[in-house]
């Protein structure tokens, strides 16, 4: 450390001799010189010897440190360097960006810092996940080592939607209501409800074992403006309210990025407060960041659900079952409006399907303003002064907060659908979508093209302290300049750290050459061919990872007399069984070989022999029939850039890196990857794909 400390001593005295030789200026020249000098040497010697709380971080992930005396304590030196780096960041309130390879221990490298200077400043810190089993992970593994080992105490809890929640006053009121409000079934939904929420342990969806009726749980659930600290929470009883108390005693929040961008509102919005993201005094982590442009496209648009809207009209009034809160409130003219709305609402998206081509996928971009007539905005006017007339002349102050809800969710719905049909929302893109298990609705939808300046607004700003972190952020460059373009961290430091795993000895990586075109006659063919020759070469043990669901179950079709005849268990994903039910059979069922597409590419951890093969059936480029991704394609152009190496191709290497990680999960692991595109060694760009894979042996078949 002394000798770090002469170096930077002397350079930095070199540095004061020049500027002293070639200065105009004499005495106050040297005086302002003294200053410049003084504090260059302070913070020379910050960086390096850092501070106190980052040198207490190092220490604490050291080889003797107090991690050290954890069950299967490794010390891993990009670990140790990763913490110092977040506590750094965290203390000087700047904003890091990191790629840690698989099986350096980002958690705990953020966690301990994080929970640290949380404890240390008073503040909150935000821990932000995109994946269930993430969030899992730091509750119950992660976060309880650090409550043993740590020497300070601190809280953790878990933020849901409020949605997610039973609030008991709502459901008290439910039950006084149930014949305005429910048919005879949904009464017995009802009361199932009622004796669930007698013994559950806190009042939420996860804990309940047969999801309700959307229709009886909308009725029943914390919603804000109604279920509030002033109504209920006063007493004991309200599930959300008491998990908000939690929240606000607590020293780190997990939430996932999707209501995370919900909370936050408007870049305008936060551009207002004074400090922190979601408290007062508060700094975020985001793990899994891979996806947080995604997420933050999606969030930070507009929405409008068909749905949704239906389901808001019927809660007044319900023509088919004639229930609702207008017929609790006697209101006839009320009664009529939402009766007629209902048909409208149903009408007006019909206008809107005829108008668009759903030939070729689920979504239809508009380009233009007024797609269809508008006859609904007005409509929706009408009764959103009819719902304030009627909560005016509300005695029951919580039935009047039930009506004024609604009130603002119409005013909500029809601001969006005129911003959609105005396209008043300058460079956003427009699109329609077909929802529901069988299509059967529609949705309006609007999002930023670029959401880079969005996020700088958001999330990077000064005074504000944000580290985002992922196995998967770089593109072959050390700076994650890509990344870090693409959600607006331009300013961010980047930190790249490699992983702890030999991959030289753990895994090997087939090319397979001799793979036909896809538009070839016997591409499918050779696909069925190379996937059974390789699921046999490891006993099943795989994973076959396609980039669309139809594709794949065509191959799923052809393969099934296969995997019967040599006795393998098929696991398909998108055949009535959800993602985690398929992992937990994979795991248990020997000789397994799941097919998955989109959301088995990340996310997905099965470490040890149950998965020693992950074939790649096509290089994930994304197919730019998405609006947004076309739109993202077309802005590339326009700023006369090549769509193609600006987006695609790193977007399809985050991707394939994301897949390959599936492998190695452990220094115990050892497999096999699969590529069967021939494009990796055929074309030009291959190259890049291959550079950004571990360093492995290669074998082109």
């Amino acid at each position: 450390m002394i000798k770090c400390q002469t170096i930077a001593m002397s350079f930095l005295c070199h540095s004061s001799l020049v500027f002293f030789r070639h200065s105009t200026f004499a005495a106050a020249g040297r005086r302002r010189g003294l200053r410049y000098f003084l504090l260059a040497v302070m913070v020379a010697l910050k960086d390096s010897i850092g501070t106190e709380f980052v040198e207490r971080v190092r220490v604490f992930f050291s080889e003797n440190g107090p991690l050290s005396k954890a069950k299967n304590f490794e010390f891993r030196l990009q670990q140790q360097e990763m913490a110092a780096a977040v506590a750094k960041a965290l203390e000087e309130e700047r904003h890091l960006v990191v790629e840690a390879g698989t099986g350096v221990g980002k958690s705990l490298a953020y966690l301990t810092p994080a929970v640290l200077f949380a404890l240390k400043q008073h503040k909150r810190a935000i821990v932000s996940t995109h994946t269930i089993n993430l969030q899992e992970q730091l509750l119950y593994k992660d976060i309880p080592i650090l409550k043993k080992i740590l020497p300070v105490e601190f809280e953790a809890a878990l933020m849901k939607g409020r949605q997610n929640y039973l609030c008991p006053r709502r459901l008290e009121r439910a039950l006084q209501q149930s014949n305005e409000l429910f048919t005879g079934p949904e009464q017995n939904e009802l009361k199932r409800l009622a004796e669930w929420a007698r013994t559950t342990r806190d009042g939420s969806l996860s804990d309940l074992s047969i999801e309700p009726d959307p229709k009886v749980w909308v009725q029943v659930c914390s919603e804000s403006h109604i279920c509030t600290g002033k109504t209920c929470g006063q007493g004991p009883g309200c599930f959300y309210q008491q998990a908000r108390k939690r929240l606000l005693s607590s020293d780190v929040i997990v939430i996932n990025h999707t209501l995370l961008f919900m909370l936050l509102g408007s870049p305008d919005q936060q551009g207002e407060r004074e400090s922190g993201y979601l408290f007062p005094n508060d700094f975020i982590i985001f793990d899994e960041a891979h996806t947080v442009e995604q997420v933050a496209s999606r969030q930070i648009g507009i929405g409008i659900s068909q749905y949704g809207l239906r389901s808001t009209v019927q809660r007044l009034y319900n023509p088919r079952t004639r229930k609702g809160l207008f017929t609790v409130m006697r209101d006839a003219a009320g009664v009529r409006l939402a009766a007629d709305l209902v048909d409208e609402v149903d009408k007006f998206f019909a206008a809107v399907e005829s108008s668009c081509d759903f030939r070729k996928a689920r979504e239809f971009r508009v380009r233009a303003p007024d797609i269809v007539r508008d006859t609904i905005t007005g409509r929706l006017t009408a009764l959103q002064s009819r719902i304030a007339e009627v909560a005016r002349r509300a005695d029951d102050e919580f039935l009047k907060a039930e009506l004024q809800e609604l009130g603002r969710r119409i005013r909500d719905a029809r601001d969006g659908i005129a911003i959609f049909l105005e396209q008043c929302a300058r460079e956003y893109v427009y699109w329609v979508e077909r929802t529901g298990k069988t299509a059967q609705f529609l949705s309006l939808n609007a999002a930023p093209i670029d959401i880079a300046p969005v996020l700088r607004r958001m999330i990077f700003r000064e005074d504000c302290s944000c580290v985002m972190t992922s196995a998967t952020l770089s593109v072959g460059r050390p700076d994650l300049v890509y990344f870090r373009r693409r959600i607006g961290a331009d300013e961010a430091e980047p930190l790249l750290l490699g992983g702890p795993f030999d991959f030289r000895s753990q895994m090997k990586l087939f090319v397979v050459q001799k793979m036909p075109d896809p538009r070839d006659a016997g591409y499918e063919k050779a696909l069925e061919h190379w996937i059974a020759h390789f699921v046999e070469e490891t006993d099943g043990r795989a994973f076959v990872l396609f980039t669309n669901y139809r594709g794949m179950h065509q191959v799923a079709d052809q393969m099934k007399e296969f995997f019967a005849r040599k006795k393998f268990n098929l696991l398909v994903q998108g055949g009535g069984a959800p993602r985690g039910r398929l992992l937990e059979q994979f795991k248990a069922t020997p000789r397994s070989v799941l097919f998955g597409t989109d959301s088995f590419w990340m996310g997905v951890d099965v470490p040890g022999e149950a998965l020693s093969n992950v074939i790649i059936t096509r290089l994930p480029f994304a197919v730019p029939d998405h609006p947004l991704i076309e739109a993202k394609l077309e802005l590339v152009e326009e700023r006369g850039g090549d769509p193609f190496t600006e987006y695609s191709l790193p977007e399809a290497i985050l991707k394939l890196r994301q897949g390959v990680g599936r492998l190695i999960r452990t220094k115990s692991d050892h497999g096999i990857i699969v590529i069967l595109d021939n494009r990796i060694v055929a074309k030009p760009y291959g190259r890049a794909f291959l550079q950004a894979l571990p360093k492995c042996p290669v074998e082109i078949i």
